[in-house]
């Protein structure tokens, strides 16, 4: 099940070389498919961003069990890597890892809100995860990932979470404050 389609290639690393630092975002959605590509590359032109992608068969923009996809903001800059991770399928031991240690970190909160979020994160079916370089990214880059981001939130009842920061509410308030923690994607 799903498709992964293929991935844009980076420009080169840096001098020096490293490991390269990621930035993670996520959205839990409660719907039970993710929406196809299509529908997310038409909201991101909507929104007046021209989304780079790599050459792909039209039909699996069109698939709504697709698995990952690199999006580029700039040909300058590294792309924003899109992974949908599922209670079924591809990913799913990914998918019950990352919903299952965001649900411990949660535990530790007692507020209105934390129980909201818990409740959220609970109910999740998939988990529409973001990844970008910490050093490659720029100010447009983080509006082309908070584009992505605002696509899932409201188009299938998600809450968006972001390392470093916490859980967001709809109206984009931090709600649940929480430390950076990296993501099972980077162990597949």
């Amino acid at each position: 099940m799903g498709k992964e389609l293929p991935i844009l290639p980076s420009p080169p690393s840096p001098e020096g070389g490293g490991q390269e630092v990621f930035l993670y975002s996520r959205v839990f959605c409660s719907r039970e498919n993710s929406p196809t590509l299509r529908l997310l590359l038409d909201f991101l032109k909507s929104k007046g961003q021209i989304p780079l992608i790599p050459k792909v068969d039209p039909a699996a923009l069109d698939d709504w069990a697709w698995v990952q996809i690199s999006l580029g903001y700039n040909r300058e800059r590294k792309p924003v890597q899109l992974f949908c991770m599922r209670d079924r399928g591809s990913y799913q031991d990914v998918f019950e890892k990352e919903k299952a240690e965001f649900l411990d970190r949660l535990a530790v909160f007692d507020d209105i809100e934390a129980q909201l979020v818990r409740e959220h994160v609970t109910r999740a079916r998939f988990i529409a995860t973001t990844r970008f370089s910490k050093t490659d990214i720029t100010e447009e880059g983080y509006d082309f990932n908070g584009w992505i981001l605002e696509f899932f939130q409201e188009n299938c009842d998600g809450i968006v979470q972001m390392d470093g920061q916490g859980f967001f509410s709809p109206k984009g308030e931090l709600i649940v404050e929480m430390q950076e923690i990296g993501s099972e994607i980077d162990t597949v």
